[in-house]
């Protein structure tokens, strides 16, 4: 029994380094693309020695990162219960949800290896279906604009959310505020017109 929690012990501390590692890759590397592997161990409290034996490569860090930028933005997408409610407080929650997302997805952005090294973001993953399936059902409602194809809406609430982060790290614009107006703006792009 000793051993057993002994080995628990040990795979609970790994996988709590490894979760250290990637969350220090992704704030140091949506600050600074070209940053390297020893800034990343500099962030994660870890020696170069440490990184190196959970990702031996930049390669294999940035496989896990974008793995795991997959899962977050299902697990959001997840959390906001796109089937419950109106479509428009429903796509309301999954901004929300994707704007607390800013850090690991601006790294994105600022990383294009982390989606060019998997198939998986040319898929359409599960929460990609999800809003598709919002948006089809808002349609149905009545409650989202029917010239709006899911496929335009998916893009612009990126779009968004991509200004939204930018907005807030550019121009000091506090998160609460940023979000107000990224919530405001979709309201108005996928409202249906009057009458």
């Amino acid at each position: 029994m000793a051993v057993r929690d002994s080995v628990d012990v040990e795979s609970r501390a790994r996988a709590r380094t490894r979760r250290a590692i990637l969350d220090a890759a992704i704030t140091v590397l949506s600050q600074h693309s070209a940053a390297s592997l020893a800034d990343v161990a500099d962030a994660a409290g870890v020696g170069r020695t440490t990184l190196h034996r959970y990702f031996p490569e930049r390669a294999d860090l940035m496989t896990a990162l974008s793995t795991d930028v997959l899962a977050r933005i299902d697990a959001a997408a997840e959390r906001s219960q796109l089937d419950r409610g109106p479509a428009p407080e429903a796509l309301e929650r999954l901004c929300q949800e994707y704007f607390e997302l800013g850090d690991i997805l601006m790294c994105v952005f600022s990383q294009p290896e982390l989606v060019n090294n998997t198939q998986a973001w040319e898929e359409c993953s599960e929460a990609d279906k999800a809003l598709i399936r919002l948006v089809e059902r808002g349609h149905a409602e009545g409650t989202l604009d029917p010239a709006l194809d899911p496929i335009w809406v998916q893009q612009v609430l990126w779009s968004l959310l991509y200004a939204t982060w930018q907005h807030t790290r550019e121009h000091s614009v506090s998160k609460h505020r940023a979000l107000d107006l990224c919530l405001r703006s979709l309201r108005k792009v996928v409202a249906t017109s009057p009458g």
